[in-house]
């Protein structure tokens, strides 16, 4: 299940203005109060918050019950996600089944303010008409802009399908007697130096990111150094600036990825890089390199393309990352000593049969064809041919038993043979 926030702007009477903005500021001050409270007792627990402010915060704002809890979560919410936790200001409110109601057939959302429940139309388009179709939601957050507008998020639930076999995808051309089936995959080389760069030759580059990282980095380290009450207010203006470029970043490049995936019949793959920080982090690096790779926004971008796709009913597969990079797409040889590769930065040259190709391009070529085997036990995954059976410019193989060395093995059948036949697996003998 994937829970998203729908977007919708409302049409608000002139005379309900005042009204929500009435609530906005008591709702306001209600976290403040609570903020408090909470910092004066030092208790951060939700329940135990909730006995101590409840009846003095109603009290003292008069907005009703359920908007003082949801007051309260979201003191507690705030607290967890940020070291500390300023000023709440009169710019949103969250809603809950109680506070809230979406009416499908008249398109208009009831929402419970100070004066009590009223209804408002909502004004969205058949995108967010699709995505609230059949929805009961039960959660969502009245925001308002710097604008004067008021827009309602509303969260809906999403079912998510197990990303798991690559389709079969069927082509039924005119006067064929039998539809041909094949698969089609786009794969993703996900990176720093180039964010997301696909087997059809699209890519991202991070030079922009990466800038804007090292930029900002500077600067809270020279406006830290002064611990003055001006440089913590810069801090604060200067918060979230960068996360929310990485975020806009991040939404472009998979909306253009589900997008071509979606246009083209196909399927995406990236590399599962779990754990990927922890394992680079193992190596000799400099501080700088040790910023950059945990600033790496990967999982961010998986996550945005998870929920895109699955909206747009794109399938999504994800393969081991090991030897992507260095195995050849064109003749799948990789450099036969150990520690050593034929890719060289942004280039690769195969050193059997002379392939030459953009270095992420290649590893996004080698994503795809792992997208169509890796799940699919039928189909033959990517191997590195035996001298005596490789035949430069083939785009598939099928091998044979011991003749194959297979480098993305899916079974512990493959590995006892490649152990048995070659002493070490995974390289050109």
């Amino acid at each position: 299940m994937q829970t998203i926030s729908v977007k919708c702007k409302i049409q608000v009477p002139i005379e309900l203005h005042s009204e929500i903005d009435r609530t906005l500021q008591g709702f306001a001050d209600a976290c403040n109060q609570i903020l408090e409270v909470a910092k004066r007792e030092k208790c951060w627990n939700t329940t135990k918050l909730h006995h101590l402010v409840y009846k003095p915060v109603r009290e003292a704002t008069g907005i009703k019950a359920n908007h003082v809890c949801q007051a309260i979560r979201r003191v507690i919410g705030n607290a967890k996600a940020a070291k500390q936790v300023h000023k709440f200001r009169p710019t949103s409110i969250n809603l809950d089944a109680r506070t809230f109601q979406y009416l499908e057939e008249l398109q208009t959302v009831g929402v419970t303010l100070m004066c009590g429940r009223k209804k408002f139309k909502l004004s969205i388009g058949n995108y967010q008409l699709a995505l609230l179709k059949g929805q009961s939601p039960t959660a969502a957050t009245l925001n308002k802009t710097k604008h004067g507008d008021y827009y309602i998020n509303i969260c809906v639930d999403l079912l998510t399908n197990p990303t798991g076999k690559t389709p079969v995808l069927k082509s039924s051309a005119p006067g064929d007697q039998d539809a041909q089936t094949f698969r089609k995959v786009i794969g993703v080389d996900l990176g720093r130096r180039d964010i997301a760069t696909t087997s059809n030759g699209d890519s991202w580059s991070g030079k922009q990111i990466q800038n804007t990282r090292d930029r900002y980095s500077k600067v809270r380290a020279n406006v830290q150094s002064k611990r003055t009450r001006s440089s913590r207010k810069l801090l604060r203006r200067l918060s979230g600036r960068e996360q929310r470029f990485q975020k806009w970043l991040n939404h472009n490049i998979s909306k253009q990825l589900v997008q071509d995936a979606k246009q083209s019949n196909s399927a995406l793959a990236f590399e599962d890089l779990t754990n990927i920080r922890q394992s680079l982090n193992q190596k000799p690096r400099t501080k700088t390199e040790r910023r950059r790779t945990n600033n790496w926004a990967f999982y961010q971008l998986r996550m945005f393309v998870d929920y895109k796709a699955n909206i747009a009913g794109v399938p999504v597969v994800f393969v081991p990352p090991a030897y992507t990079s260095q195995t050849c797409s064109r003749c799948h040889h990789v450099h036969p000593v150990k520690g050593k590769s034929y890719r060289s930065n942004k280039s690769f040259k195969c050193g059997h049969c002379g392939f030459e190709h953009d270095a992420d391009i290649n590893a996004a070529l080698n994503i795809a064809v792992l997208g169509v085997s890796v799940n699919n036990p039928e189909v033959p995954g990517i191997a590195c041919l035996l001298e005596s059976h490789c035949v430069a410019g083939m785009e598939e193989f099928v091998g044979s038993g011991v003749g194959q060395l297979s480098l993305f093995p899916t079974g512990g059948e493959i590995w006892d043979k490649a152990y048995s036949a070659f002493g070490t697996p995974n390289r050109c003998r």
